[in-house]
């Protein structure tokens, strides 16, 4: 896979190349010289997408952690009002 760099101006300036480069690999735009954007076919887009999980899978508890009985301890401290003196 080549990994083609581009300014941003010529980006702008010759898109139907930057399309063509994508179609070998990534095409990496940087702006002042910093990577700002990454050129990628629609196919492999959808190949990193599928790889991704979900947000809901990532938050939900791993198999098994159900299971595991877990008291939340109580404070017997009063809350106090903030003095600013």
């Amino acid at each position: 896979m080549a990994i083609k760099k581009m300014t941003s101006r010529e980006f702008n300036q010759n898109t139907a190349g930057a399309k063509r480069a994508a179609r070998a690999g990534p095409v990496y735009v940087t702006d002042r010289g910093r990577p700002s954007y990454v050129l990628v076919t629609f196919e492999d887009y959808e190949r990193l997408a599928a790889n991704q999980s979900s947000v809901i899978d990532t938050l939900s508890e791993p198999s098994g952690v159900e299971d595991i009985d877990f008291e939340v301890p109580v404070s017997r401290e009063a809350a106090r009002p903030t003095r600013f003196d």
